[in-house]
């Protein structure tokens, strides 16, 4: 077993030691490109998203110096037809980008460093085929020449040189010629049997790497076949939550929200595996990544880039165009290009046939609040500490200061809080209550008439706090609102609290530009099945 040939199945077995989730259908689908033109598969994926797992995963599965069914027979790959098939059969060579950078003496040395150390590798393996000079697709050629074999090659963190060596474009153009060789070239088939590369960003759309051209891409923009192993599915969740006595509802709040055309419901994997491991739920970005990288992006404030993460941050949704983005954390020219990195960085989700973004989780809101706070954006950063209070003050059915919050919520954020339908009031109840949701669950009614919008407060599972109803109204009355309330019929989520349910009726006048504001405690006269 070596360093990066036949690095055996260790990596794997401390993981499958852990508190592991199923993911080896992924083998399956490799299998099923072996050796074919689909053979070269890049994967890109947010940190925190399980990558390494899985390129260790297959690295145990090919590799041919270790024996590991042992691993592997009570997984669903062992119930595959091509399971025996590929099992332990081939010479694997695993390189992790970001070892050969932290490990070279010189970063501009750092291409020649890694066929140094690879080659001389091979030339251990195999004496009587290669020579310590050599580039390594020539060495790869001449052992496959020799022995009549083909590799396996699985590349963690390709694009980390491009991030860490951004300015370096000899460097750059040096490494596109090292790939160049092993997977576009006219000796890619005889050598290479299989590739899996993984990344942050997808392959650059434009320019020098084209070497990279032949591979099928699976990203968080189109995961297509492989959603299933961007993240934990819901039945993996629920069944993690019901083995560990978390409440799944809690988890679904905190950490689902990815959502593709072949599966709605994809969970932040490593959040999850923290929230199990300590019990609790809440932030598991910060421990890996702090907010400063989320900031940088925020800061830019390209236009129109504050009014959509203020209606993401109210639980809309933000329209853009995806295909703008050149896949490169330098030429960021537009509101779209940033929020289309942003959803490659986790840190927004997409809908593919909406074609829109918005904020997944609450854990992700959690960083978007941090980012925004320690941004320039101030009139935003104020509206949203102001939250605190009116939600206190709801709370404590203290009418008048409702209505002071809601003018000031309403004058720092005039540009996108414009009272001029039911969606825009909408926004505005779930902007100015934005702190509500850490302890409430959101369930925004449909509009049921020109002038007004709802939404329903459900408090999370064992808190004694009391649900509520927002109801905002323009140019008409506050216990207007209030009694548009108590005339609708309410059912499900609200049911069990029709004995600790608050009607808080909000109207704007738009004269005064000032808000009014009733609240009282639910009766007999609110109908609620």
């Amino acid at each position: 077993m070596g360093r990066y040939l036949n690095l055996g199945n260790a990596g794997f077995q401390s993981i499958r030691k852990g508190l592991y989730v199923d993911k080896t259908g992924l083998i399956e689908f490799i299998n099923s490109t072996l050796g074919t033109k689909d053979k070269l598969t890049c994967v890109s994926r947010p940190r925190r998203f399980g990558k390494s797992f899985a390129t260790q995963m297959l690295c145990a599965y090919y590799d041919k110096s270790c024996d590991s069914r042992m691993l592997f027979q009570d997984l669903k790959i062992a119930k595959s037809d091509t399971f025996d098939n590929y099992l332990n059969k081939y010479n694997v060579i695993y390189l992790d980008i970001t070892w050969f950078i932290s490990t070279a003496e010189k970063l501009d040395n750092l291409v020649k460093y890694m066929q140094e150390e690879i080659v001389c590798e091979l030339n251990e393996a195999f004496p009587s085929v290669t020579s310590e000079k050599c580039s390594l697709p020539i060495a790869l050629s001449d052992i496959c020449d020799a022995e009549g074999i083909k590799f396996i090659v699985i590349i963690d963190e390709w694009d980390a040189l491009f991030r860490e060596a951004k300015d370096d474009t000899d460097l750059q153009k040096e490494y596109l010629q090292l790939l160049r060789g092993l997977f576009k070239s006219s000796l890619t088939d005889k050598m290479i049997e299989a590739a899996y590369i993984t990344g942050i960003l997808p392959i650059k759309k434009y320019g020098t790497q084209s070497a990279l051209t032949d591979f099928r891409e699976y990203t968080m923009i189109q995961p297509q076949m492989l959603a299933e192993y961007v993240g934990f599915t819901e039945e993996e969740v629920k069944y993690l939550c019901r083995e560990n006595n978390l409440d799944f509802e809690d988890a679904k709040t905190w950490y689902d929200g990815y959502s593709f055309s072949r599966l709605h419901s994809v969970y932040s994997p490593n959040s999850v595996i923290q929230a199990v491991r300590s019990g609790e739920f809440g932030d598991y970005w910060t421990e890996t990544e702090t907010y400063e990288s989320l900031k940088s992006y925020i800061d830019l404030n390209l236009d129109g880039l504050k009014d959509a993460v203020i209606s993401m941050l109210g639980g809309l949704s933000t329209r853009i165009n995806t295909r703008t983005f050149q896949n490169d954390m330098l030429n960021i020219n537009s509101k779209d290009d940033a929020l289309t990195l942003l959803i490659h960085l986790g840190y927004l989700a997409y809908d593919n046939e909406r074609k829109e973004v918005y904020i997944p989780n609450q854990e992700v809101a959690d960083e978007f609040r941090n980012s925004v706070e320690y941004s320039n954006w101030e009139g935003v950063s104020a509206a949203l500490e102001a939250s605190d209070r009116l939600l206190d003050a709801t709370l404590r059915m203290d009418a008048d200061q409702v209505a002071e919050e809601m003018d000031k919520a309403h004058m720092a954020n005039t540009s996108i809080l414009t009272y001029n339908n039911e969606l825009s009031l909408s926004c505005v109840i779930a902007i100015a209550y934005y702190t509500a949701r850490r302890e409430y669950t959101m369930i925004r009614e449909l509009p049921s008439g020109k002038g007004f919008a709802d939404i329903a407060f459900v408090p999370r599972r064992h808190s004694s706090k009391p649900a509520f109803i927002v109801e905002l109204k323009w140019d008409r009355s506050s216990a207007g609102a209030v009694s548009q309330i108590r005339s609708k019929q309410y059912e499900g989520a609200l049911a069990e609290y029709k004995d600790n349910l608050l009607l808080v009726g909000i109207n704007y006048n738009r004269k005064n530009k000032r808000h009014e504001c009733v609240i009282e405690k639910s009766s007999q006269n609110l109908i609620i099945p």
